[in-house]
């Protein structure tokens, strides 16, 4: 089991609901919606925001998602 999927199994079922439509849009390439921002210091980071919570993902050149975390928002979410 991949880790996100891990991280998914852990969230209440209110959580996952969030984090499955928010990354089925990453996939679809449907950012209009999203408070998105890239990361200082990082190349092609970014982070989005949506309520209490953060997707951190990397675009390649041609466009490709990758997904680095998952996570609600604490005070250790970009550390």
């Amino acid at each position: 089991m991949d880790q996100i999927a891990k991280v998914l199994k852990k969230l209440v079922e209110k959580e996952r609901m969030v984090f499955k439509a928010i990354l089925q849009d990453l996939h679809e390439r449907r950012f209009t919606d999203y408070d998105i921002q890239k990361l200082k210091g990082q190349h092609a980071v970014f982070r989005l925001r949506k309520g209490a919570h953060r997707i951190m993902f990397r675009m390649d050149e041609q466009g490709e998602v990758f997904i680095l975390a998952l996570e609600r928002r604490s005070d250790t979410t970009y550390r």
